[in-house]
């Protein structure tokens, strides 16, 4: 459990909610289920129209990396790679193969075997940044529909205001349907931008963190096998791979 994202979350609203007790007003004023129906709604249905589903699926599963993080273990794979570096050193690289087994990961795997067949060190950095590119650019497209509902929010919200101030004016003969009416005007505001602001951006800023940080260390990755593939001193590789770490 990420404990700072929830830490984040309750601060916020206790900073939202507190204000609105010093200025005498009451948590329950700012309940309003149609304002949320209309924002959450509204938001939504933009974010459906502008992102194809397989996209919109990836970015709500990432939503849990906030409160769990994705496993991220850059120290043991360069223990991995000063092992394969060490043993290839001492029986060349044909002797990784029998390491094969032993990786679970599908894209060190990939490296490891271009390696092991040999392969030229700078066609092993291509082929594998090739795929780090579609890796980043596919993942950073599903962290951004968090970002795209944190733009759409706000002008829902605003739309909802517009809603509700039409349907004071319809009622301007009726005093006892004004009160109603406002009341979702100015909620709605809030609930858009505070959706925005508290929920939707910082989302997708904690899930481009660790995207950035997936993607490095997949770079440490073909850093480490590149040195192997051209010989380097494993202390080199490793002082190399080490700058890497945060």
């Amino acid at each position: 459990m990420d404990k700072i994202s929830l830490a984040g979350l309750v601060i916020g609203l206790f900073a939202i909610i507190g204000g609105q007790y010093l200025e005498g007003g009451s948590a329950g004023s700012l309940v309003q289920p149609t304002a949320l129906l209309i924002v959450l709604g509204g938001t939504l249905g933009a974010v459906l129209l502008q992102s194809p589903i397989h996209i919109f699926r990836r970015g709500m599963k990432m939503a849990k990396w906030v409160w769990v993080p994705p496993v991220i273990e850059q120290k043991r794979l360069i223990e991995q790679i000063m092992l394969w570096s060490q043993l290839s050193r001492r029986e060349g690289l044909l002797a990784l193969e029998n390491q094969m087994p032993r990786v679970k990961d599908e894209f060190v795997k990939r490296g490891l075997q271009l390696l092991v067949d040999g392969a030229d060190p700078e066609r092993i950095r291509e082929l594998l940044e090739v795929e780090i590119n579609t890796f980043e650019d596919e993942w950073r497209q599903a962290a951004k529909i968090w970002e795209s509902a944190g733009g759409y929010s706000p002008t829902i919200g605003i739309l909802g205001a517009v809603m509700g101030l039409i349907h004071v004016m319809e009622n301007l003969s009726d005093p006892t349907k004004l009160g109603g009416g406002i009341a979702v005007a100015f909620v709605a505001t809030i609930y858009g931008v505070g959706l925005a602001n508290l929920v939707y951006l910082p989302i997708a800023g904690k899930l481009k963190y660790y995207i950035g940080r997936m993607v490095a260390t997949r770079e440490m990755l073909i850093d480490g096998l590149v040195g192997i593939a051209v010989g380097d001193n494993p202390r080199i590789i490793e002082g190399r791979l080490k700058g890497y770490l945060h």
